[in-house]
């Protein structure tokens, strides 16, 4: 059993390795994604998330399709997102206090246009879409799943892939709606090969594929003034409303491998599958309100997280392997509700300045997370951002937008009990600082 026990950990590792070589280097992933955990652009960094609903940039695909419409003009987008990481566990069995600091590094671009010129109805129809892809653009999947012994964060870490492709079109009065698909990859490997008892292999067949994964996410935008007194002002004039949904989605990644040992294990061989996620985002109600004035802004929202159906996808993992936990020890996640505040004032006609707060709750519900051992805690998001115009372009026909925007949340101190793989348990305290800086260029046609 010995030689069978050495080749099960040898050809699961190949098997592993295949993938992730295939789509990128191995990485500290999460259950996120930078909409989620840090915002798309610029100005979401900037306003903790708070007047995302209610922007025209084409980040818009993600958080409310529906606010492509609010300006006509198409759009080209570049950025560039950077946050860095102070995640901390207070474990005297540990050497140190740092259980991660790899950064999150994304390169973003994104473009919307107006596909009403395509009809003969003169009707205005939006198309957008927003790409990321992790490690300034060289990581499109990143892979990473494990049990731990010294405790793994639930939300940091590596991003994956982030697609968005949406429309939108105003449909009366002030009222707009939208439309959009969040993409992402489950990835299918299989690994066939003849091996002998010293671990060399031959006759090896490999095969990696990846599926996409549609989700939707809907949105509606409403100004109120010019929904129910379009002909006169009345103390509606500048409120808006938004409300979106977001279907949950997340990454997976299957692998499965049937090995020969010769003169041990014969024909049809050793066959080991692993299944397990990755990316995952919960299924997302929300609601915001803002009040336009003369250059300036303000409003906030509230989302609703339904984290909650975690507990029975990590069911199908066999890694997190809950299915054979008992029901006791089994994780445990619960539905949380995010209020985020924010405001936006215009200096002049080239320099704005924003900034926003929010509070999130987090939705990992039990402390004692045998050999998972995932930490998560409470946390208090700050942003501030601006923006500058040059609006004296020699050769372009409409000024140029830059971005700027910074972001510090601060994990609250959470204990936790760390059971390790010999059923050891050590108390533990968890707590972090996240800096994030993103900046934008952004041209309008």
């Amino acid at each position: 059993m010995v030689p069978t026990t050495r080749f099960s950990v040898r050809a699961l590792s190949l098997a592993v390795a295949a993938v992730s070589t295939t789509f990128a280097m191995s990485a500290s992933a999460s259950m996120g994604n930078i909409g989620t955990t840090y915002g798309v652009m610029p100005i979401d960094v900037a306003t903790a998330q708070s007047l995302s609903m209610f922007n025209d940039q084409v980040s818009a695909t993600y958080y409310n399709p529906a606010a492509l419409t609010r300006d006509e003009r198409g759009e080209l987008t570049s950025g560039i997102l950077h946050a860095e990481q102070e995640l901390r566990s207070t474990n005297p069995n540990a050497n140190g206090d740092v259980v991660s600091s790899s950064p999150s590094q994304h390169v973003l671009i994104g473009m919307k246009t107006n596909l009403g010129s395509l009809t003969r109805f003169n009707h205005p129809i939006y198309l957008g879409f927003i790409a990321g892809v992790e490690k300034y653009g060289k990581e499109m999947l990143a892979f990473d799943s494990q049990t731990s012994n010294s405790g793994q964060f639930l939300q940091y870490g590596k991003e994956p892939l982030f697609l968005n492709v949406g429309g939108a079109t105003p449909v009366w009065r002030g009222i707009s709606v939208g439309l959009s698909a969040r993409i992402t990859l489950d990835a299918t490997a299989d690994l066939q090969a003849v091996s002998t008892l010293g671990g060399e292999t031959s006759r090896e067949r490999l095969a990696v594929n990846a599926e996409p994964q549609i989700k939707t996410i809907l949105g509606t935008s409403i100004d109120l003034g010019s929904t129910f007194c379009p002909e006169s002002n009345c103390f509606l004039q500048g409120w808006e409303t938004a409300f979106t949904y977001r279907t949950k989605s997340s990454a997976s990644t299957t692998v499965d491998s049937g090995i020969i040992v010769t003169q041990t294990i014969p024909d049809p061989g050793l066959s080991l599958a692993v299944t397990t996620i990755d990316s995952f985002q919960p299924e997302t109600f929300g609601v915001g309100a803002q009040y336009k004035g003369n250059g300036w802004r303000f409003g906030g929202s509230v989302e609703q997280q339904n984290w909650s159906e975690l507990s029975e996808v990590f069911k199908g993992d066999t890694i997190k392997d809950q299915a054979a936990t008992p029901a006791s020890d089994r994780i445990q996640f619960k539905d949380t509700v995010i209020p985020r505040i924010g405001a936006e004032y215009d200096i002049n006609k080239n320099f704005s300045i924003r900034g926003g707060v929010a509070y999130e709750e987090s939705p990992l519900k039990t402390t004692r997370n045998p050999e998972i051992n995932y930490l998560d805690t409470d946390k208090i998001v700050v942003g501030l951002g601006i923006s500058a115009t040059y609006d004296r372009t020699r050769l372009l026909a409409f000024p140029v937008r830059f971005d700027l925007g910074y972001q510090y949340q601060q994990l609250q101190g959470r204990d936790f009990t760390l059971v390790d793989f010999d059923g050891t348990e050590t108390g533990v305290t968890a707590d972090g600082d996240i800096h994030v800086i993103s900046g934008s260029l952004t041209l309008k046609f």
